[in-house]
């Protein structure tokens, strides 16, 4: 398998309300599905829109779902939309295949993300407990009032976002069993 990119969009009342990306490799014997942007438009949000585009973006070939992102909303749809919530995000299993996954990723600022968090490093001082430096410096605000909603609902596993970071998930995915037939 080589590289291959897929976008989808969702529109209400005829406007864009939002937009997918992502991107699939190889890693191992395992097939990444990468979110690479996930974007609702303000007037759209916490209306199921982002869980939508990503559960629409999956295939049953998927062995492992990733995201970089700063924005706490973003990380909440992709837990959702990948089998698992926020508060159960696996870290132990991010911990242990994170940077094989990345440092296999074709996309450069993946490949090159520094993994920062306690998770991997116990004496880590960033405030993140999974995380990924991406030197990318954009403002952080709104982000940062997500959070604070977030927080008041959920348990926020991720940690703290200073800037120039991103939170980091990567999750396994999790099979469906097959259904036994009446006998």
């Amino acid at each position: 398998m080589g590289t291959a990119v897929t976008q989808t969009r969702v529109t209400v009342d005829g406007n864009l309300a939002g937009n997918a990306f992502i991107c699939r490799w190889k890693c191992r014997d395992n097939i990444v599905c990468w979110v690479t942007q996930l974007v609702v438009g303000k007037a759209y949000r916490e209306q199921g829109l982002a869980t939508g585009l990503l559960r629409s973006l999956r295939e049953d070939r998927d062995d492992i779902y990733g995201i970089m992102s700063s924005h706490p909303g973003a990380c909440l749809a992709a837990g959702k939309s990948f089998g698992t919530t926020i508060e159960t995000v696996p870290l132990d299993y991010i911990r242990e295949e994170a940077d094989a996954v990345m440092r296999s990723s074709p996309i450069v600022y993946v490949k090159d993300a520094k993994l920062c968090g306690t998770i991997f490093d116990p004496n880590d001082s960033t405030g993140l407990v999974s995380g990924v430096n991406t030197s990318f410096f954009v403002s952080h605000d709104e982000p940062l009032e997500a959070l604070e909603v977030v927080r008041g609902a959920y348990k926020w596993p991720l940690g703290e976002l200073s800037d120039g970071y991103e939170y980091l998930l990567v999750l396994q995915v999790k099979r469906r069993r097959p259904k036994l037939s009446a006998q």
